[in-house]
C-alpha cells in the first residue's frame, strides 16, 4: 500500500471522530485506540505501517482516534469511558458496519468490554492485546491513589519532550534507539496534549469493568507479553479468567506497543482467530534490491544493475530522490519539494499533481521505497539502501575511510539542502582519517601515512597539516621526487590562501 487511507469523520456528540478504512478481507476488524495515537502520523513509521498492511491482507480494517486525541476533534475535556462506548458505535455506524471483530489495545480494553456487554449483537469476537478488565491495581488506598495521581501527572508533564518516559514504559526494546526516540517524541505531540494525557491516565485509575465480564458471551482472544512493564501479564491472565469464552496466548517480550516485538507471531494468531485459517502469503519482498549511491557521484542500482539516466523520465525525479536521501528517512514536506522542483511556479494545486507524477517515477525506478501522505514524503529506509547510511553506520575508522568515496552529491554542492549532509559526511571522514594517520605515523608505517594524507587532501586541498604529513611520509619512504612534488602542491595551495609553506 503506497498511500495512506483517507481520513473520514464520524459525527459524535461533542466533536468529530477521525477514522481510516482499508483492506480486502471478508471479515471486518474495528480497532479501538490505546491511550494516545494519531492514525495519520502512525503510517510514517515502518513498524506500524507493516502491521497495518498485514491486517489489510486478511481483513476489512477500521481504526480511529478517540475524541481529544490524534486527528479527531479536540475537546475541552477528554471523554470518559461511557462516552467512548458511544464513540465506537458512531464510527461503526458512519462506516456502515453492523457487526465486527473488535481489536483493543491497552487502555482501549475496558471500553471495548463495555461495548460488547451493551451491544453484543454488533460484536463478532474480541481480540485484546496488552489489556485487562482494569487498568490499575484493584482497591487503591487513598494514599496510594494520591501517589498514583502524582506519578501520572509527572509522566504527562514530560510527554512530548526530550525527557519523556514513554519508551521506558511502553517500548523498552527501543528506549536506547536515538532515531526512534526522536520520532516518538514528535509522535507523542501529534497524539495528545500533556493535559489530555494526564486526564486519560487519571481516568484509568477508575477503569474497572470486571463485573460485566461474566456476562460477555462472546469469544475472546487475549494476547499479552510476559514482561510488559506497563501492564503486567497478570492483568491479561485475570481478564482471560473472567471472560467465559476466552483463549489466552502469552507472548515473549516486554514491549507494550503491539507493533514491536514478535509481531508475526501474534498477527498469525489473530488471522487464524478472525478468518479460521492463515493463508499462504507471498514471501515478503523485503528490500527492493534498490541501492542509491551518493558519495562521489549519484547512481541507483536495482538488483545490481545501474539504472540508466533515460529510465528516470526527467531530471526532477532524480532531484526528488536525492532530496529524500539527504533527509535520511525523515519526512520532507510536499511544499518544500514543490519549491525545490518548481521554484518559479506558485500554482500549488497544479504542482501538487505534478509532484505525484514525479513520485510515481521514483517509485517505478526503485520498485517502491517511498512513504507518502498528504503533507510529507520520505524514503523508506527499510527497503531502499544508500551508501550514505552504510558509510555513517561504519563500525570503525578503517571502514569509514574505505567507504568514503567522495563528497556527498558533488553535482549538487551549491544547493542548500545538500550542504548539511555533505559537511557531516566530510567531517566524519576527516576525523577518522586523521586518527588513522596519527596511528600510522606513530608506528612509522610511512606508506600508510602517505595514502591517508593524500585521502585527506582530496577532501580538503588547503589542509596544511595533511600537506606536511604527506611530504614527511614520502621523505621517510624514500621518494624524494614525490616529496618535492607534494611540497610544490602544498606551496601552491597555501599561496592561494596567502600563507607561506616552508618544507
Amino acid at each position: 500500500m503506497s498511500e495512506i487511507p483517507a481520513v473520514q469523520f464520524a459525527a459524535a456528540r461533542g466533536g468529530r471522530i477521525a477514522y481510516q478504512r482499508w483492506g480486502h478481507g471478508e471479515q471486518t476488524i474495528v480497532a479501538i485506540p490505546p491511550a494516545a495515537q494519531n492514525i495519520e502520523a502512525s503510517w510514517d513509521r515502518q513498524e506500524i505501517r507493516s502491521m497495518f498492511e498485514r491486517f489489510g491482507t486478511f481483513a476489512d480494517y477500521v481504526h480511529f482516534d478517540k475524541r481529544g486525541t490524534g486527528s479527531s476533534d479536540y475537546t475541552s475535556s477528554v471523554p470518559g469511558i461511557d462516552e467512548r462506548v458511544d464513540d465506537l458505535r458512531a464510527v461503526m455506524d458512519d462506516a456502515g458496519i453492523e457487526r465486527a471483530h473488535l481489536f483493543a489495545q491497552s487502555e482501549g480494553g475496558p471500553m471495548t468490554l463495555l461495548f460488547a456487554a451493551a451491544y453484543p449483537h454488533r460484536v463478532q469476537s474480541l481480540v485484546l492485546f496488552g489489556s485487562g478488565a482494569r487498568i490499575a491495581p484493584e482497591d487503591l488506598s487513598p494514599e496510594d491513589r494520591v501517589a498514583q495521581v502524582a506519578l501520572r501527572t509527572q509522566f504527562a508533564a514530560k510527554w512530548g519532550t526530550e525527557e519523556s518516559l514513554a519508551l521506558e514504559l511502553f517500548a523498552p526494546s527501543k528506549a536506547n534507539d536515538a532515531e526512534f526516540r526522536a520520532w516518538h517524541t514528535r509522535y507523542e505531540r501529534a497524539s495528545a496534549s500533556s493535559d489530555s494525557l494526564r486526564d486519560l491516565m487519571i481516568q484509568m485509575l477508575d477503569m474497572d469493568v470486571a463485573e460485566v465480564c461474566a456476562d460477555i458471551e462472546i469469544p475472546a482472544l487475549v494476547l499479552h507479553c510476559s514482561d510488559d512493564p506497563a501492564m503486567p501479564v497478570e492483568y491479561g491472565r485475570e481478564l482471560a479468567d473472567l471472560l467465559p469464552q476466552s483463549t489466552f496466548v502469552e507472548l515473549d517480550g516486554a514491549d507494550h506497543y503491539c507493533y514491536l516485538g514478535d509481531v508475526d507471531r501474534w498477527m498469525t494468531e489473530v488471522e487464524r482467530w478472525v478468518t479460521g485459517e492463515v493463508r499462504a502469503r507471498p514471501e515478503t519482498q523485503g528490500p527492493t534490491g534498490a541501492h542509491v549511491v551518493t558519495l562521489g557521484r549519484f547512481a541507483v542500482r536495482v538488483d545490481g544493475a545501474e539504472v540508466e539516466t533515460g529510465a528516470w523520465g526527467s531530471r526532477r525525479a532524480r532531484t526528488l530522490l536525492k532530496r529524500l536521501v539527504a533527509a535520511r528517512g525523515w519526512p520532507v514536506t510536499r511544499d518544500e519539494l514543490i519549491e525545490l522542483l518548481w521554484p518559479d511556479d506558485d500554482d500549488m494545486e497544479r504542482l501538487g499533481a505534478r509532484l505525484s507524477v514525479q513520485l510515481s517515477a521514483v517509485r517505478r525506478v526503485l520498485g517502491g521505497g517511498v512513504i507518502a501522505d498528504r503533507q510529507t514524503v520520505a524514503l523508506d529506509r527499510s527497503v531502499v539502501t544508500t551508501d550514505l547510511e552504510a558509510y555513517l553506520d561504519a563500525a570503525d575508522d578503517a571502514m569509514i575511510v574505505e567507504r568514503y568515496t567522495g563528497e556527498f552529491l558533488p553535482e549538487d554542492r551549491y544547493d542548500d539542502w545538500s550542504t548539511g549532509v555533505r559537511d557531516q559526511a566530510r567531517s566524519h571522514f576527516v576525523l577518522a582519517a586523521r586518527r588513522l594517520l596519527d596511528a600510522a605515523t606513530g608506528r612509522e608505517d610511512w606508506a600508510e601515512a602517505a595514502m591517508l594524507a593524500r585521502r585527506l587532501l582530496e577532501a580538503d586541498r588547503y589542509d596544511e597539516a595533511s600537506h606536511r604529513a604527506l611530504v614527511s611520509a614520502l621523505d621517510r619512504v624514500g621518494d624524494p621526487e614525490g616529496a618535492r612534488r607534494a611540497a610544490d602542491a602544498a606551496g601552491s595551495a597555501m599561496d592561494e590562501l596567502g600563507v607561506s609553506f616552508d618544507r
